[in-house]
């Protein structure tokens, strides 16, 4: 008992004596090394955030570094003087944070500053943002600032036109962005042009589900100051910077807000973003950002343009949002940086850990599966309006001095569309006809019909908008030849100019459907377009509004960007809208088609890449149309020679069309009483009351507009020597078939039959003005097609992507199982010339002998059946890579080629020419016969693998598709109970839309394949009188194609065409092949007659949309693209 009382009494006196003299019972105890202290003073909205939670418990894993976070009422409500000690501090400017006290706190207490404060007043004023990105020689969008004195703010230099603005003498044609200099304003708004549908995409901080709405209004804001600038294409992409150091940067893209201004969120509701890789130079703006703003931890954002990167906006401080990796880089590097500051004056004993920063990661390959790397789609243009076009010949002086006002004489043609130009061409009508009214005597040669047509069309919907009319002018050395079946006034001396005028041609709402549903259907062409347990994500857009539909896979790959898409348009708002549409489908985007056009649809009208001049045919085709005509003016049974001549490839589509003719002249006559009777019909319902006052036609055309069309059909179409003008078939046929489609609820009389008669002309006058024998098809088909030949070419040569396209960082991909998986996409939307010449160099340019090749034998019978190529037709041509074989072998990269003659006419059911499916399967596995009621075992698609490996297929008998797993695939699950169809597209029955028993997709039971049909879009709010009419599926031409075969033929193409225009240039006169007119030649014109003053005109100024040719631009200088 004694010794356990002796115990206690020593443990006191010990406890005693530690807690008086700490370190005299224990000599070898040393005091605790000095803390370093970081102080987060900031909001607490941004303290206690997620990102900044996760950082900060991280930096805490340093043994000697402790946080304090100031308390959010201390900040606000204590002097400075009470706020806590630091020794590092971590402050930043927010909503409602006192950034002035901060300030005199860091000048008070002298801590270790992360990000500059005195930096953030400038953050906060876009124009010093602008000035010091300036300075330091970082690319910046063009722009100019104005300043509004907000006591006077009319009084400021801008000046607003209809389709720019001018600021401080500097012009901005739309699109541009208008932006508030305070950088809290997140209000900034993107004009776009009348060429483009007007309006303003008006973006703002997000709030739910929406970053931006579109709005009609055109006119830039009257109050505030704002920086204008340049907007630049980006095909929909911003990328954002966040810096933590000058030498540490991660960088995300996102779907661009003013894209269609939906966010997309992931199942935490933060927008979903994935991190891509900058390029060397881009890693230079990061540094340059970070030191010239002195904030260590800084985000900006990019956008990447023209084959450059573009700084638009500096944020200042602010982190990644959602990135596990980030949180630890960014933990990591602040802590080295505090300790490599602060450690050494605190004699803290430490070292920089020393490690490798950037990893290289090389992506794996797919082991025997082959890669799909590039997709290539040309497409026409969907539905659309009748064109409509009227030609005249000039000889007024006025007309010739605005052929030289605008540059027409240096290649002797010149297209109006713009609002002041088309303004400048009905002033001048109007001069005339008023001359012509005062002065009957008077020397002026236009006809009054002419001019008064021109007028009135030039005056139609009340204002220009660029899309809807142009005017065309080509320069004629000695006049108009007689003969042309609309000019027959006697022939003129001396030059004149070809005056054509073109109106109508709009894409409708049906179109529009179409090219949007189509769009959607194209995602089946991509990997992982099984459902979406397969795809092992947890993505809104995988869970989404159209994770239900075939093909989510590419929108994943999308949204990872590791799809590097491009679309290109010709320059008829018909094709870019297509192309807008088109591209609003196949990415699930929403809003208007504006902003998409806008940002996603480059206008490629370089080099007649996608544009052609109809009015300016090759001697080739000038010699085919005479021959056509002549044959077509028989008045007679067509004998065997006339078939011999009209029809030597013995297309059997032609040849039926033939028999359904017998005599030309007597169908021609059918045709012009069928005509005659037709606008009888309307004149006789404009007349009753009732029946004018109650109808509607489609797309708000009125009977008045209707009878005009045919009325001048009638009157165009028979001559007054009583010959037919055979050019004016497709014409009449684009009508009927509008009307037959549009305006059945009219009940009109006989037009069935003048609908099959026109067809069946048609279908000979169409695809024989290309050329009748297969040389002058590819002579002509030359003619238009090489530039984008030689597009195509490189598109599929270059199958490794550059720097510039937006590559997913291996690094920070979680949850994408092939982070370098880059499949190129290319879109060309076209009209129908480009269709059937490039149709025509597949099929008699030497691709393939068909004697040898039994699988190109039945392509080219298929083809030959095809009559029609219509709206939508697509060629599609699609690249895989074996990464199992040697990159030199020939069987490292397979080709397939593919064709759809698009949407399906009326009564087509029963006539349609049969191919073979979309991808047959090989003979080895015809016995695996799939449910075709089923999903198709879709489930076990392996995510983005693609094509086995597989002999050349063959296809001498039609054959059950099975299921191979090939990338792309477009078979589909039959979505027969949860989908409906609209009603055969040419019924007589009342237009209304009506829900039909399934989902067609298939043409023929034995070969499963993907066709579209479509039911009244939700958001497009086209009338509800109207029909949508399905699409063809897909057929596959070739599948076994290598990549070298196709890389000869195109070659061999573009050669040829190369020697035979050079021959044509040798062979020519002299002042043939130079420039049209030169100066002396004008002025003689100028010195033969007496100008009138030009009328007084207040014009507004315009600019057309901008064309964006970033990289074709670059292609055709040193083929980089």
């Amino acid at each position: 008992m004694s010794s356990v009382v002796i115990t206690l009494v020593s443990l006191v006196i010990s406890l005693h004596l530690s807690l008086l003299y700490p370190g005299l019972l224990c000599p070898l105890h040393k005091p605790p090394e000095r803390q370093i202290v970081v102080g987060i003073c900031a909001m607490m909205k941004k303290s206690k955030s997620k990102p900044m939670t996760q950082i900060l418990e991280r930096l805490c894993k340093f043994d000697y570094i402790n946080v304090v976070i100031f308390p959010e009422e201390v900040i606000l409500e204590e002097p400075v003087e009470k706020w806590p000690l630091c020794d590092c501090l971590i402050s930043f400017h927010s909503k409602g944070f006192p950034l002035d006290k901060a300030v005199e706190y860091a000048k008070l207490r002298n801590p270790l500053l992360i990000n500059d404060l005195n930096m953030q007043y400038y953050i906060q004023d876009r124009r010093e943002v602008y000035r010091i990105l300036r300075e330091e020689g970082i690319d910046l969008p063009r722009y100019a600032v104005l300043n509004r004195d907000p006591d006077n703010p009319e009084e400021c230099n801008l000046v607003e036109g209809e389709d720019h603005v001018e600021v401080n003498g500097e012009v901005f044609p739309k699109p541009f962005v208008e932006k508030p200099v305070c950088a809290e304003d997140h209000n900034v708004y993107i004009y776009y042009p009348t060429s483009a549908g007007g309006g303003s995409q008006r973006l703002f901080r997000k709030i739910g589900s929406r970053s931006s709405v579109y709005s009609p209004e055109s006119s830039v804001r009257k109050t505030g100051s704002y920086i204008y600038e340049e907007f630049m294409p980006t095909d929909g992409t911003d990328v954002k910077v966040y810096t933590v150091g000058p030498d540490y940067a991660h960088a995300e893209a996102r779907k661009s807000p003013a894209l269609d201004g939906k966010v997309e969120r992931d199942s935490e509701g933060k927008e979903i973003r994935y991190p891509v890789m900058l390029t060397s130079m881009e890693k230079l703006v990061a540094r340059k950002v970070c030191l010239a703003f002195k904030q260590t931890v800084c985000g900006f954002d990019l956008l990447r343009a023209n084959g450059h990167s573009f700084v638009c906006d500096v944020n200042g401080f602010s982190f990644v949002k959602n990135s596990m990796k980030y949180y630890d880089d960014c933990a990591k590097v602040l802590g080295n940086m505090v300790m490599r500051e602060l450690a050494p004056q605190f004699h803290i004993p430490w070292s920089i850990p020393m490690e490798a920063e950037d990893i290289p990661i090389v992506p794996t390959t797919s082991g025997t599966m082959m890669e799909l790397r590039c997709v290539i789609a040309i497409i026409r243009h969907g539905d659309r309006t009748p064109k409509q076009k009227m030609k005249m010949e000039v000889r007024h002086p006025l007309f010739f001095e605005l052929f030289d006002k605008y540059g027409g004489y240096k290649s002797g043609k010149l297209k109006l569309k713009k609002p002041k130009q088309l303004q400048e061409v009905l002033d001048i009508a109007r001069l005339l006809l008023v001359e012509l009214g005062q002065h009957t005597d008077c020397e002026i040669e236009e006809k009054k019909s002419k001019l008064e047509q021109l007028k009135t069309v030039l005056e139609m919907y009340g204002h220009f908008s660029g899309i809807n009319r142009k005017v065309q002018l080509t320069y004629l050395r000695n006049g108009q030849p007689k003969a042309s079946s609309e000019e027959e006034d006697s022939k003129k001396d001396g030059p004149s100019l070809l005056l054509v005028l073109k109106w109508g041609g709009e894409l409708t709402p049906a179109g529009r459907v179409q090219a949007e549903e189509l769009g959607r259907a194209f995602r089946c062409m991509y990997p992982g377009a099984g459902n979406r347990r397969s795809l092992g994500c947890e993505s809104p857009i995988d869970f989404g509004d159209y994770a239900g539909f075939p093909g989510c896979g590419l929108l994943r790959l999308h949204s990872t960007y590791r799809h590097d898409l491009k679309i290109y348009a010709s320059d008829e708002g018909r094709v870019q809208m297509t192309a807008a549409a088109f591209a609003k489908g196949l990415l699930a985007l929403e809003g208007e088609l504006t902003p998409i056009l806008v940002q996603m649809v480059k206008s490629a009208n370089m080099n007649g890449l996608l544009d052609s001049d109809s009015d300016s045919l090759t001697d080739c085709q000038q010699k085919v149309k005479a021959r056509l005509h002549e044959i077509m003016q028989k008045d007679q049974e067509l004998t065997q020679d006339d078939y011999q001549k009209l029809a030597p490839t013995g297309s059997p589509s032609l040849v039926n069309s033939m028999k359904v003719i017998e005599n030309p002249v007597k169908t021609c006559d059918k045709v012009y009483g069928l005509i005659q009777s037709l606008t009888s019909q309307i004149r006789k319902r404009l007349e009753d009351p009732k029946s004018a006052g109650n109808l509607q036609l489609y797309h708000s055309e009125t009977l008045e507009l209707m009878l005009q069309r045919w009325s001048k059909l009638e009157r165009d179409f028979r001559t007054k020597n009583g010959r037919y003008d055979i050019s004016k078939i497709p014409d009449i046929y684009d009508c009927i078939k509008y009307d037959s489609q549009h305006n059945a609820s009219l009940g009109l009389e006989d037009t069935l039959e003048l609908f099959r008669l026109s067809r069946a002309l048609a279908d000979i006058v169409i695809p024989q003005e290309y050329g009748i024998s297969k040389a002058e098809k590819l002579d002509i088909a030359q003619a238009y097609c090489v530039p984008l030949m030689k597009k195509i070419q490189l598109d599929l040569q270059r199958t490794h992507e550059d720097e510039a396209v937006n590559k997913l960082h291996p690094l920070y991909s979680r949850g994408v199982m092939s982070p370098g998986r880059h499949v190129r996409t290319r879109l060309y939307f076209t009209s129908e010339s480009h269709v059937h010449s490039l149709l025509s160099i597949f099929r008699y340019g030497g691709l393939l002998d068909e004697e040898k090749d039994w699988q190109w034998k039945q392509a080219m019978d298929y083809l030959s059946a095809v009559s029609e190529l219509n709206y939508m037709t697509q060629i599609v041509i699609m690249l895989y890579e074996d990464n199992d074989k040697e990159p030199s072998s020939e069987e490292r990269f397979h080709v397939e080629l593919h064709f759809s003659p698009g949407v399906k006419g009326c009564e087509d059911e029963e006539n349609v020419p049969l191919g073979y499916g979309f991808r047959p399967a090989s003979s080895e596995n015809q016995d695996k016969k799939p449910n075709q009621g089923s999903l198709e075992d879709l489930s076990q698609d392996q995510v983005d693998q693609a094509l086995p490996v597989s002999e050349p297929i063959n296809i001498q008998r039609r054959s059950p598709m099975i299921r191979n797993r090939k990338t792309g695939s477009m078979e589909v699950p039959d979505l027969s109970s949860t989908s409906h169809r609209l009603f055969p597209s040419c019924s007589r029955q009342s237009p209304e839309i009506k829900p039909a028993s399934g989902l067609e997709l298939f043409s023929m039971p034995a070969v499963k394949r993907f066709s579209v049909s479509f039911a009244r879009h939700p958001t497009n709010g086209f009338e509800g009188c109207s029909m949508v009419p399905s699409i063809y599926p897909l057929e596959t031409l070739h599948n076994s194609l290598s990549l070298k075969q196709v890389d000869e033929f195109l070659n061999n193409v573009c050669e040829s065409s190369s020697e035979a225009h050079a021959k044509t240039m040798k062979g020519r006169p002299a002042d043939e092949s130079a420039p049209y007119v030169n100066k002396k030649h004008w002025a003689a014109i100028k010195a033969t007659r007496t100008f009138l003053p030009s009328p007084n005109i207040i014009l507004h100024y315009h600019q057309e949309h901008h064309s964006y040719l970033d990289d074709l631009s670059v292609i055709l200088q040193n083929r980089s693209f």
